[in-house]
């Protein structure tokens, strides 16, 4: 501290205002960055489900497919419609050889045609209408294969979620686990001071909890993998702070579970084994399009318009007429000229076509959609093999959930209790420091089985419903503390 009067050296006055700008520019860039950190993203597992069939890029990709199809239902109907268009031209002739060569009336420099056509077709072989059908069915397919994807990101929402949880939890177990060791190290060296206890125990106590050190790393890290897989299925950024506002209700969770599978007794159509069906309509009548090149084609149009030849370039502004009057002088009575207007222009008609032979492009596109039907149908019945293998692999598993969930239900009490009872005898000299371990490790143990067994219950739960073709349930939930 500078005594008044004191008078620091230059370089030392320059330092200590270096020093001082240094820490304002600091603290500047540190309020900065406080205000520019973005906000905690609060979520609850229903927001997550929400979130996954909204905005991730799978639920995007099934909706942007399902858009493209009704894009081509539309283009497949327009050709059954009638069409209408509007056409006009201007053509300005520079030189006529008709004109100089046979007659001057063919010299006409200017021409202006505007014309309103419309054209139906009548008869395409069933094209129109076997391609109305097959967009139709694709845009079915795309449908159901948007549905498929939406439970699929439903049930992986909740894996992901419930997985995050996990994590944390394990993690708090980790950290109680390495406080009670760091507790009875502690222990030791007291009952070591006290003579009831030899250097070798406090040896062991110190590398026993050393030993659950890399344990705790590696679940730190298991959460920050999970909060980075449920980020990345939900599009959140990464750097926003994640807060997990609900956890699984292991009360609850039995009842919850039994209801669940109750309602999904009864296997629905998977919406996987509809859209391959759909894709199979698509293709058969692909073959019916494809056969249509064989038929003739009917189509018939109705041409309405004006023309104008007027002998000086300008816009006609006045109708049609033709009459000796408008000849020049001198001219041959029985010629007729126009006065430069609009004369009307119509036309009907009807057109057949038949290709007759087209290089057996038609018969190689008649093939080629047979073979595409085929490979639909065989798609169909794998489909329907898949389905019955996720099902049955999904019973077995919710099975083998249901037991392991049973089995954990008493057990991390009677662990809990048997943990007590080892360390009152430890503390009153009737066991060794081994089975104190011995009954922490199994604690240990049995929570972690339990907290898996847990979220593996309802997962195998929501992946039978999902398997069934049923509605995904949520799980029971309460308050979370992170």
């Amino acid at each position: 501290m500078l005594q008044s009067g004191t008078i620091l050296p230059s370089r030392a006055y320059s330092n200590a205002v270096k020093t001082f700008a240094f820490l304002c520019v600091a603290a500047a860039f540190a309020r900065a960055a406080a205000a520019q950190q973005p906000d905690t993203v609060r979520l609850t597992i229903a927001d997550a489900v929400t979130r996954a069939v909204r905005e991730s890029d799978e639920a995007r990709i099934a909706r942007a497919q399902e858009s493209l199809a009704d894009a081509q239902v539309t283009t497949a109907r327009s050709t059954g419609l009638p069409q209408l268009r509007l056409s006009t031209n201007y053509t300005q002739v520079l030189e006529n050889a008709r004109a100089r060569s046979v007659n001057s009336v063919f010299g006409q420099p200017f021409n202006y045609v505007a014309n309103v056509n419309v054209s139906q077709t009548l008869f395409q072989g069933g094209r129109i209408v076997a391609a109305s059908r097959a967009a139709s069915a694709v845009r079915a397919a795309a449908e159901r294969s948007r549905e498929e994807t939406e439970a699929l990101l439903a049930v992986s929402a909740q894996r992901a979620y419930l997985e995050a949880i996990l994590a944390r939890q394990l993690l708090e177990i980790q950290q109680r686990n390495v406080a009670l060791a760091e507790a009875r190290v502690r222990q030791v060296e007291q009952l070591e001071k006290g003579g009831r206890m030899a250097r070798f125990d406090v040896l062991r106590a110190r590398v026993d909890r050393t030993n659950l050190e890399p344990a705790l790393l590696q679940a730190q890290s298991d959460r920050e993998l999970a909060d980075i897989a449920l980020r990345r299925l939900l599009n959140l950024t990464a750097t926003a702070p994640l807060a997990l506002t609900t956890a699984l209700d292991t009360a609850r969770l039995h009842d919850a579970v039994q209801l669940a599978v109750r309602d999904t007794v009864v296997p629905r159509i998977r919406a996987a084994i509809r859209a391959a069906q759909y894709t199979l309509d698509a293709r058969r009548e692909g073959v019916r399009v494809a056969f249509a090149d064989f038929l003739p084609s009917v189509s018939t149009f109705f041409q309405t318009g004006y023309s104008a030849f007027p002998a000086s370039n300008g816009v006609p502004t006045i109708w049609g007429r033709s009459s000796n009057t408008f000849c020049p002088p001198g001219s041959d009575p029985n010629r007729s000229c126009q006065n430069n207007g609009w004369f009307p222009d119509r036309q009907f008609g009807v057109q057949i076509t038949w290709n007759l032979f087209d290089g057996l492009r038609t018969k190689g596109s008649l093939d080629q959609a047979r073979a595409q039907a085929r490979l639909a149908d065989l798609q169909l019945i794998q489909q329907r093999e898949q389905v019955g293998t996720e099902q049955a692999t999904a019973t077995a598993e919710f099975r083998r959930a249901e037991a392991a969930f049973e089995a954990q239900r008493q057990n991390v009490a009677e662990a809990d209790e048997a943990f007590r009872i080892a360390n009152l005898r430890f503390e009153r000299g009737l066991s060794t420091l081994l089975e104190v371990n011995d009954a922490q490790n199994a604690l240990f143990t049995a929570q972690v089985n339990a907290a898996r067994a847990s979220v593996d219950y309802y997962l195998a739960a929501a992946e039978l419903a999902r398997a069934r073709g049923a509605d995904i349930p949520l799980p029971p939930v309460r308050p979370n503390s992170d």
